[in-house]
């Protein structure tokens, strides 16, 4: 039987885990929605499964927000989705799968943060206006006055993400195409779209990906198109998808699923995936970086100096696997991030970043 636990890292005390969903700071907490299958540690019928903390590095498994038991989610259950505070109450917005309808966008609000009501008019978008099966994975924004919600979407041909407006979270109206391509055939998933300094930032997950799975698209917003962009992949390890963000005291804090789809549960499992570390967003000439919050920076104190010398490269394992290396003349620093079952590394102050699952574990 699997026993061994994260020190640091949150995971749930039984069953199957995948993309972090709904991550909001709402009345003083930090709360972490997550695709969730109670029952097994392998993928099935989703739930939202709960966590809150009030450090961003100690977490408290709470109830299951959402249950797959309506007739609009019986064919999957309720898929990814975000949160979004007014009028004091959190909206939940997800991705509803049923046999009839296939994957529609519905919603659930709360008064509390724990007590989830779906309502009564799901679901609130019925259709892809482009006819695509795949249609999925609501993020939610408030730019100015209006409400912007992003969706993946695609086939085999073609993948892009589709933006909608709101004016009271409840009716949307389909806007445009915001990115999409053909090398994102099948389906872009788990999209995000918020303000980062002068910037607007698209960030996506390319399903099928190995390396590079996360894209971060870099412009301005403009007429509801984005222009003048750049295409980052700043996480290059094999174990990160499906991240998303928040904001909270002016940070842009991202999350992402530590796991993957190739991997399967050791036998006798009882749980599998994990939240990666929170790491706060910035640009450095017009560049993303991604490093762990301060609160987590204390995990990685200083232990050793390193030095090598122009031509030399760093390797970087465990015995069993090779997690990086690196020649020495793109290097100006390496921070670690290791827990029981995980490696985070950070070069460059967060300009690079890989992140791998164990071998074994």
């Amino acid at each position: 039987m699997q026993t061994e636990r994260f020190r640091y890292h949150f995971e749930p005390k039984r069953g199957w885990m995948n993309d972090p969903n709904g991550l909001i700071f709402y009345k003083g907490e930090y709360h972490a929605f997550f695709q969730y299958n109670p029952h097994a540690a392998h993928w099935g019928q989703m739930h939202w499964g709960h966590a809150v903390s009030r450090d961003l590095i100690h977490w408290e498994e709470y109830p299951i927000a959402l249950y797959p038991d309506e007739p609009y989610e019986d064919a999957g259950g309720c898929f990814s989705g975000s949160a979004v505070e007014k009028d004091g109450k959190m909206y939940l917005f997800y991705t509803s799968v049923s046999k009839e309808y296939g994957q529609t966008q519905s919603v659930a609000i709360s008064e509390d943060g724990v007590n989830f009501v779906k309502y009564k008019g799901n679901p609130i978008i019925r259709k892809n206006p482009l006819g695509h099966d795949n249609f999925r994975d609501p993020k939610v924004t408030k730019i100015g006055d209006t409400y912007y919600m992003v969706v993946g979407s695609g086939d085999r041909e073609w993948g892009q993400v589709l933006l909608f407006s709101s004016s009271d979270l409840l009716h949307w109206e389909y806007e445009t195409v915001l990115f999409g391509g053909k090398e994102y055939a099948d389906c872009i998933e788990c999209p995000d779209f918020f303000r980062l300094g002068d910037k607007y930032v698209l960030m996506f997950s390319k399903i099928k990906e190995k390396f590079k799975a996360t894209y971060f698209v870099v412009g301005d917003f403009v007429e509801n198109k984005l222009v003048n962009y750049t295409i980052q992949n700043p996480e290059r390890g094999y174990d990160f998808y499906a991240p998303q963000t928040f904001e909270a005291d002016g940070r842009r804090i991202m999350i992402g699923w530590m796991y993957h789809w190739g991997k399967v549960a050791r036998p006798g499992a009882a749980f599998a995936g994990a939240l990666s570390i929170p790491r706060e967003l910035s640009l450095e000439n017009g560049r993303i970086l991604n490093y762990p919050v301060r609160e987590a920076q204390h995990l990685m104190d200083k232990c050793s100096d390193y030095v090598i010398w122009k031509g030399d490269t760093l390797d970087l394992r465990d015995g069993l696997r090779r997690w990086l290396t690196v020649r020495s003349k793109d290097i100006r620093s390496v921070d670690i991030l290791e827990d029981t079952k995980s490696v985070e590394v950070f070069l460059n102050g967060g300009k690079q970043s890989y992140t791998y699952w164990k071998r074994g574990k």
